[in-house]
């Protein structure tokens, strides 16, 4: 019996899970972190597409916490775990510098801030970063397939490679 596969696709902002063999994706990653948590012997894997690093400055209200690292992260950790993931792991992609900017000016530096806040939200739940490639100043789109624990990297104008 042949089984389909269904590439899911996850928006700025928004968290998703996929179940082998079905693939996850999330394009445009600018200075936003893409965040993979997986657990390969479950074959379930999540994907948080991080827009900001920190909800704290977010005005009080119906925020969304799929759009802060602080809050996304623990979130896609809980929805695994409700998926029955036990040995999670992450890859992370994204966090390009998208814009010159000049000497001082550390607030424009998204990029950074987004991934050490990814950094500091996996290290706080205890998640080991298994690879990643961050930083730069090209866009990037990943996909996850939760079958092989691969994820597939391509950078504007660039071919795909894995990690």
């Amino acid at each position: 019996m042949h089984t389909m596969k269904t590439i899911v696709n996850v928006g700025i902002a928004d968290t998703k899970t996929v179940t082998a063999p079905d693939t996850i994706r999330t394009l445009g990653l600018g200075s936003c972190i893409g965040t993979v948590l997986y657990d390969e012997r479950q074959g379930i894997a999540g994907l948080s597409h991080v827009l900001l690093p920190d909800s704290s400055q977010a005005k009080a209200g119906n925020i969304n916490l799929m759009k802060y690292a602080d809050t996304a992260i623990p979130q896609l950790l809980e929805m695994l775990q409700e998926l029955g993931a036990k040995n999670i792991k992450a890859k992370i992609a994204g966090g390009a510098q998208m814009f010159q900017i000049g000497q001082g000016t550390s607030f424009m530096r998204i990029g950074d801030k987004n991934m050490e806040a990814v950094q500091g939200a996996l290290r706080k739940s205890n998640i080991s970063i298994v690879s990643s490639d961050v930083g730069g100043n090209l866009g990037r789109t990943i996909e996850f397939d939760p079958t092989t624990s691969i994820l597939s990297v391509r950078k504007r104008n660039h071919d795909v490679f894995t990690i």
